[in-house]
């Protein structure tokens, strides 16, 4: 049996499963949500209280106070909840979500070594399908409605054609972004059968597709084949850019001087630039892709909105991988705020100032969640809640928590107060995937085998040793300071007085009954 013939039997078996176990939710042609507390997503940052959402078709309806809606509706309570719209995620490699967590103690270097260079080669294609599958239905789970598959673990093209069958087999909207991490983007893409899977698979409204490919600074530029194939197939290139030890600011100044950044492109992480890239990006219209999990914990460079914002550079947000990291945008919002917050006041204290109002705040990033996320992937029908707009939706409400009480500030909710816990209901392109807390559709125990047979593959292959190894690199020492302090038992009349004081002076307590 050929390989691709086994992929595809193997693919049958796990889709005809998923299938017979998953039937298709009852969908109605409209859906009201009502009374909720609605976040527009306009230039104005509207909010509205107590306000319907009416969704017909795929489409957003009308947006207002006691809507009148068709009577065959589903009707969603949304009283005491935030309505809005789905969120976006730029940037996460779905595939290696079946490895979830494994990486959680890896500095860049190892996660370079164990994909790149080690055991990255070992992922067969129902791998892929595996790792595209479990991560799809979580990003719905978690309200991220939109999600581009960073997918550079496409080795050959029956992985490519298994990541797709993944993201068709799950009711979300994917852009899968194709990338393979063992060759050079000037020979993949090079490749007639990577030119005739896009013969098969062009875009849709639920599924896009990208390039995705860094740029290693060399004077040769060897990556401007890859640049003029996606031109030829009419395709956006998604970059890692800026990121320590991978990808400089000669990258950069390579691609503008050659005509290649475009307002299509999209920059993921670019924490490391200097100002005249920077401004390269800014003038040439592209956005860029900030994953502060990642770039806080891998070394990628520190988060750079702190100063991205200062050159009016459009921004959205990406978790990058659940090897690592979540795979919520609420976590992306939270430690975004931090890091800027944070680099703003230390960029003060270093000056001996103070500072007294933060630049960044909540809406905006919840902004960057949506509305960015939709400018970067050239979709302005979605990230907003306008008549007209794509039908992506989703309520945040839990009312068995107390922590969606009260209701003060709703951006700030969103961004601080809310988890993926609290997404009550998610519609995508007017369908509804997530209801009442519960994923419509997904059977977990027929996934969970699925990515578990992954794990199994993978561990046999590489080996146990080699296994636990990877999951838990070598602990540095720490280097313990000198103090010139030492800590002394001494006694005072204050302290014994405290003493009486405290356990009454007829009964002291002593050192050794201490």
């Amino acid at each position: 049996m050929s390989g691709r013939l086994a992929v595809q039997r193997t693919l049958v078996r796990v889709q005809s499963c998923l299938e017979v176990a998953m039937p298709e939710p009852e969908q109605t042609s409209s859906v009201v949500f009502r009374g909720g507390t609605v976040l527009l997503m306009d230039d104005a940052h509207t909010v509205l209280t107590d306000a319907d959402v009416l969704v017909v078709g795929d489409k957003i309806a009308a947006v207002g106070p006691h809507l009148d809606a068709p009577p065959d509706a589903l009707v969603v309570d949304a009283h005491g909840g935030i309505v809005m719209p789905g969120m976006i995620d730029t940037h996460r490699h779905m595939w290696q979500t079946a490895m979830r967590g494994y990486g959680a103690d890896w500095t860049l270097t190892q996660y370079f070594v164990w994909y790149y260079l080690e055991h990255g080669r070992v992922f067969r294609p129902e791998d892929i399908y595996a790792g595209n599958l479990v991560s799809a239905w979580e990003s719905l789970e978690a309200g991220v409605t939109t999600t581009v598959d960073w997918s550079h673990g496409l080795q050959t093209t029956d992985h490519a054609e298994a990541a797709v069958d993944a993201l068709q087999a799950v009711p979300g909207r994917f852009v899968l972004a194709y990338g393979n991490i063992q060759a050079g983007p000037w020979e993949w893409t090079a490749d007639p059968a990577v030119r005739s899977f896009f013969g098969r698979h062009t875009s849709s409204d639920l599924l896009g597709f990208q390039l995705a490919f860094d740029v290693t600074g060399d004077p040769a530029f060897p990556e401007q084949a890859a640049f003029e194939a996606a031109r030829e197939l009419g395709l956006p290139v998604t970059t890692h850019a800026g990121v320590w030890g991978a990808t400089n600011d000669d990258g950069i100044r390579l691609m503008h001087e050659h005509g290649f950044m475009t307002p299509e492109t999209v920059y993921v992480h670019a924490a490391t630039l200097n100002t005249d890239s920077y401004q390269r990006i800014a003038a040439s219209g592209g956005s860029i892709s900030v994953s502060t999990e990642s770039e806080q914990s891998a070394g990628q460079g520190y988060p750079p909105t702190w100063q991205v914002r200062r050159h009016d550079i459009p921004v959205s947000l990406s978790m990058d991988t659940s090897v690592w990291w979540s795979g919520d945008l609420f976590s992306a919002m939270r430690t975004t705020l931090g890091a800027d917050r944070s680099r703003e006041h230390l960029e003060a204290h270093v000056k001996g100032e103070t500072v007294t109002n933060s630049h960044l705040r909540a809406e905006h990033v919840v902004d960057w969640a949506t509305r960015g996320g939709a400018h970067a992937l050239g979709r302005e029908d979605l990230g907003r809640l306008q008549p007209g707009a794509k039908a992506d939706v989703i309520l945040i409400k839990n009312d068995d928590s107390p922590v969606s009480f009260p209701l003060v500030n709703p951006y700030g909710h969103v961004a601080f107060q809310a988890q993926r816990g609290d997404v009550d209901t998610v519609l995508v392109d007017g369908r509804v995937v997530k209801l009442a807390h519960r994923l419509v559709g997904a059977d977990l125990p027929a996934i969970r085998r699925t990515v578990e047979a992954t794990v199994e593959h993978v561990r046999s292959s590489i080996g146990e040793q080699a296994w636990v190894g990877g999951m838990h690199p070598e602990l540095p020492g720490t280097e313990v300071l000198d103090n010139p302090y030492q800590y002394t038992e001494y006694k005072s009349e204050s302290t014994h007085g405290a003493r009486g004081s405290m356990f009454g002076d007829d009964d002291p307590v002593s050192p050794d009954q201490g």
